[in-house]
């Protein structure tokens, strides 16, 4: 009897991360769609969303490797496209799907090229170019030639991500001396 080929690319896959990427993806999609009250139009809800996308992807790539996360990336990138389609409108659900897919799998490549530094390293290397590709390519597919003021928006985005990979990075290292603690009372 043989394999089926698709069962055998998800077997052992870590749907924990492929199921938080989806809600991640949903809800900064939905509220992309939103103007933070008080910012005169120029930052969305999304901006604040988006960015642990990327902590969840370095928390995985850190845990379980690179070949992993490529493979959670593909998985969430399927299920997220699919709930984008049903929570925004069809043109930002494509512009996150390529924003999503690029970023991602940068910010897993990126990750695991500087693994081996200290631990904030990785993940504030790589997030700050994932979130450079993801952002340039949503708000230029999402939103040229519209009557949105896209570029305002992005460059806001763009700050918020950044300003993000600060504000989050505490969590993980959190996370990654939780992680080690863990592995050495083992």
């Amino acid at each position: 009897m043989t394999a089926n080929p698709l069962f055998n690319s998800f077997a052992g896959l870590r749907w924990r991360y492929v199921l938080a990427h989806a809600v991640i993806v949903a809800a900064a999609n939905w509220g992309v769609q939103y103007v933070v009250p008080g910012t005169s139009d120029f930052l969305t809800w999304g901006a604040f969303i988006f960015p642990v996308a990327f902590f969840i992807t370095d928390l995985c790539n850190r845990r379980h490797g690179v070949e992993m996360t490529r493979k959670v990336v593909m998985a969430s990138f399927v299920i997220a496209v699919i709930v984008s389609f049903v929570a925004a409108d069809p043109r930002i659900a494509i512009a996150s799907g390529v924003a999503f897919i690029s970023g991602q799998m940068v910010d897993a490549q990126v990750f695991n090229r500087f693994r081996q530094h200290a631990w904030w390293v990785p993940p504030s290397i790589s997030n700050i170019l994932a979130s450079t590709v993801d952002s340039v390519l949503f708000w230029v597919i999402a939103f040229v030639g519209t009557d949105v003021p896209w570029v305002s928006l992005g460059f806001a985005d763009y700050a918020i991500k950044i300003a993000m990979v600060f504000v989050v990075m505490p969590v993980y290292g959190y996370l990654v001396f939780r992680d080690r603690l863990s592995a050495k009372t083992v």
